[in-house]
């Protein structure tokens, strides 16, 4: 499959009255067609900066300090104004973390997909738009004659899957979706991750999907990216994440779900809190909370660099670590 976003030591910080919060520090990811990504980690940990770094919706005090984000061999951060508009939600499209804030609540659900129809595909005539919104309300499973009610019409679920058909309206090649089933009930929280794995599949779109719970993300993505402080510090194929997670950070998420499978054990829990990123510690951000840590994870930033010493034209494929002691067969 073909490259389609590649992002390169991404770094973005926010300004704020106390100084520069270090929210995304030299993060790197690749993303094949067809492909999709899970970025996981606790509350804070740069995941939802990511997503608005890449559509480029950062508020006023955010700012890529370096890196690049390479869509389809051109760079989203060098883009203007114009540029801009030719990629967001034609090129790639996002589905908001919670729904009911992603609509405006005066106007039908009908007119606000389709101002976002005629304003990334131009010419388009009432009666296309709404056709096209019949089409997307089918593809998501709501009723196409519920298109002209108002947001608060619409129950939890059926405005998740409104806000899905608004993303999906353009037929971008990626979709980032941040947190798309918080609020929701574990019953339709099920039915919608089916939905957007399915739909994925049949439309062959890349998609990245944020949350804090790694089960969701292994349910729906072939990859995970496991963040903390702001950093990536582990990637692998979802399958290898599960059966030999290598960094300590990445152990102890697992150790704190329950599962249904297997022998019952207790749950862990990883003391202390993330650290404060207006002044991160140095070396490895997950050593004051690191059970293994040495005196080299104290004083030295780890490289995110493939296990097996293998160099790879790109990040898509392999198991990549930042961790100066990668765990090796230790058991949940």
């Amino acid at each position: 499959m073909s490259l389609i976003l590649s992002v390169q030591d991404l770094t973005m910080h926010y300004t704020t009255r106390k100084g520069d919060v270090s929210a995304v520090d030299n993060v790197s990811f690749d993303l094949e067609k067809g492909q999709s990504l899970g970025l996981v980690g606790e509350s804070g940990c740069g995941k939802t900066s990511i997503a608005f770094a890449l559509m480029r919706l950062l508020p006023e005090n955010g700012l890529i300090k370096d890196g690049y984000i390479m869509l389809d061999g051109k760079d989203v951060v060098a883009m203007d104004y114009s540029e801009l508009l030719k990629v967001r939600w034609r090129k790639m499209a996002m589905v908001f973390q919670a729904a009911m804030n992603a609509f405006n609540p005066v106007y039908t659900i009908a007119q606000q997909i389709t101002e976002a129809l005629e304003l990334h595909l131009g010419n388009i005539s009432p009666t296309q738009a709404r056709e096209r919104i019949t089409d997307l309300f089918k593809l998501v499973g709501l009723e196409p004659a519920l298109m002209d009610r108002y947001p608060h019409e619409f129950s939890g679920g059926m405005r998740q899957r409104a806000v899905i058909a608004m993303a999906l309206s353009c037929s971008p090649d990626i979709i980032i979706a941040d947190e798309p089933t918080t609020a929701l009930d574990v019953i339709v929280q099920d039915r919608i991750l089916k939905q957007i794995r399915a739909l994925q599949k049949e439309l062959n779109m890349a998609m990245i999907y944020i949350s804090h719970d790694i089960a969701v993300i292994a349910e729906v993505s072939d990859r995970i990216g496991v963040m903390y402080a702001g950093r990536m510090v582990e990637m692998a194929d979802s399958r290898d994440v599960f059966e030999h997670p290598s960094h300590p950070y990445t152990y102890a998420l697992m150790g704190a779900f329950p599962s249904i499978k297997g022998k019952r054990r207790d749950l862990k829990t990883l003391p202390g809190e993330p650290p404060d990123l207006l002044n991160p510690p140095p070396g490895c951000r997950f050593h004051p909370r690191c059970p293994y840590a040495t005196d080299v994870c104290r004083e030295k930033t780890p490289d995110f660099q493939p296990m097996d010493g293998v160099t790879r034209n790109d990040l898509s494929h392999g198991h990549y670590i930042a961790c100066w002691n990668p765990l090796k067969g230790v058991a949940l």
